[in-house]
C-alpha cells in the first residue's frame, strides 16, 4: 500500500478533487464561451517551446518564473510557460500573421511558475484571457475591461473591483527629473511601496509631483479631478486624458462597477505601456487577474489584453450546487439511463447487485436512487451531503 509520505507534493502544487476539479472545469469552460461570444477565437499553445523562443521577448519577471529542462530529441534547452500572454504574441505574429486587424484571441490553459508569493503561494494554475492585437486606441482599452468584468460577473463573482493604473505617467515624469540610475531605482521601489517619504529622499526636483501622483489615488472620479489638476509633461497628461475615456467607457456600459485610480502602480505591469488594470473581489486571496496595455512580439504590435487566474476567481465564486447524481439499479437499459441523462442527472450505474442501495449510493456519492422508476431522496447523512 502507497504510505501518505508518496501523496505529498512539492510547495505550491495540489491536487484538485471532486467536486471541485468539475467546478473549476466549468467555470473555465463558461469564460471561454463568454470569450468567444465576444468574438475572440481561441487558441491553445504547448505547455513547452523552446527556451529561445518562449523567453524571447519575455520581462525579467517572466524569466524568473522558468522553469527550464533539456530536450532529450533535439538537445536544445526547452521553458515550461509561466504565462501565456507571451505565446499568444507568437501566434498572432507568425502563424496568423496575414489575419485582419484587429485580431481577436482567447485561451485557456495551465500555467507553471517557479515560485509563488505570500498572497498567492500556488506555482501552478489555469489563466485564462484575451488578447486584443493590432489597435491602439480607448475603445480597444474599454472593451477588454469591460469583457473582463462582464465574465467574471457571469462566472459568479458577486462584487468586483477593478483598480485602473497608467505606468506611463510616472515614467514621463521620471525621464523628465534626470534621475543617476541609483536614485532612479531608489525612486521606483519607493513608489512600489507607496512610500512619500522615501520618494522624497529619493527623487530629488521631481519629488513633490511623484508625491501628488500617489497622493492622487482612489476612486475613479477623484483621482482623474487631482490627476488632470497636476503639472504633468505632455505625454503624462495625454495617458490621463485617454485614462479619463477608459473610465467613462467603462462606467457607461456597466452600471455600477467599482473603478478606483492608482497612477503609480507598476508591480506586475512593467512592460505594458498605457493604461492597465488589475481585477479583485474584496476578502478574496490574491488578484482575480491583471491586463492592459502593451506592445505585442518581436513586430511590438499594440495590443490590450487581461490574464484570469482560476485559483484566485475560484475563491471567489460560490462553491458548486450540491450534484444530481441518480444511482442507477444493476441492468437498468442504457435507454433509460440515457434518458434521465437528457433530463440532467448524472448515472452512476450499480455493477452488481447490492444488500443495501441506499447505502451504495450513499457511498457513490449519489444524491438520489432510482427506485420503482423514480428518482428516490439518499438521506443527507448517509450521502454526505
Amino acid at each position: 500500500m502507497t504510505g501518505l509520505s508518496d501523496a505529498l507534493l512539492p510547495a505550491g502544487l495540489m491536487d484538485r478533487l471532486p467536486p471541485d476539479a468539475g467546478h473549476e472545469a466549468a467555470v473555465t469552460a463558461g469564460l471561454v464561451a463568454d470569450f468567444v461570444a465576444r468574438g475572440y477565437e481561441q487558441v491553445k499553445p504547448p505547455l513547452l517551446e523552446f527556451e529561445d523562443g518562449l523567453l524571447r521577448d519575455a520581462v525579467a519577471s517572466v524569466n524568473r518564473q522558468t522553469f527550464r529542462l533539456m530536450d532529450p530529441g533535439s538537445q536544445r534547452m526547452l521553458a515550461i510557460r509561466p504565462d501565456i500572454t507571451g505565446q499568444v504574441s507568437r501566434i498572432a505574429e507568425s502563424r496568423l500573421r496575414h489575419r485582419a486587424r484587429p485580431l481577436r484571441l482567447c485561451y485557456a490553459g495551465d500555467v507553471l511558475q517557479v515560485s509563488g508569493s505570500a498572497i498567492r503561494p500556488e506555482r501552478q494554475f489555469v489563466q485564462a484571457g484575451v488578447e486584443l492585437i493590432g489597435i491602439d486606441c480607448a475603445a480597444a482599452d474599454i472593451e477588454v475591461v469591460v469583457l473582463a468584468v462582464q465574465a467574471l460577473t457571469n462566472a459568479g463573482v458577486a462584487t468586483l473591483g477593478v483598480d485602473l493604473s497608467t505606468p506611463t505617467v510616472a515614467t514621463a515624469v521620471l525621464d523628465r527629473a534626470g534621475l543617476e540610475p541609483e536614485a532612479l531605482a531608489e525612486t521606483r521601489a519607493a513608489l512600489d511601496h507607496k512610500d512619500p517619504a522615501a520618494v522624497r529622499t529619493a527623487a530629488g526636483p521631481a519629488a513633490d509631483l511623484l508625491i501628488a501622483l500617489l497622493e492622487a489615488g482612489g476612486p475613479a472620479e477623484e483621482a482623474l479631478r487631482a490627476l488632470r489638476a497636476l503639472a504633468l509633461p505632455t505625454e503624462a497628461a495625454a495617458e490621463v486624458a485617454r485614462l479619463g475615456d477608459v473610465v467613462a467607457g467603462v462606467q457607461a456600459r456597466i452600471a455600477g462597477v467599482r473603478l478606483t485610480v492608482d497612477a503609480v502602480e507598476n508591480r506586475g505591469f512593467e512592460y505594458h505601456c498605457g493604461v492597465s488594470f488589475t481585477l479583485f473581489a474584496p476578502r478574496v486571496r490574491g488578484e482575480l487577474g491583471r491586463g492592459g496595455r502593451y506592445l505585442s512580439g518581436h513586430m511590438r504590435e499594440p495590443a490590450t489584453g487581461f490574464s484570469l487566474y482560476l485559483d484566485s476567481v475560484m475563491r471567489a465564486v460560490a462553491p458548486p450546487p450540491p450534484p444530481r447524481r441518480l444511482w442507477l439499479p444493476p441492468d437498468t437499459p442504457e435507454a433509460e439511463a440515457a434518458a434521465w441523462r437528457e433530463k440532467g442527472w448524472a448515472t452512476v450505474a450499480a455493477l452488481a447487485p447490492v444488500a443495501d442501495p441506499v447505502a451504495d449510493a450513499a457511498a457513490q456519492g449519489c444524491s438520489h436512487l432510482l427506485a420503482g422508476g423514480v428518482p428516490q431522496p439518499v438521506p443527507s447523512s448517509r450521502s454526505g451531503d
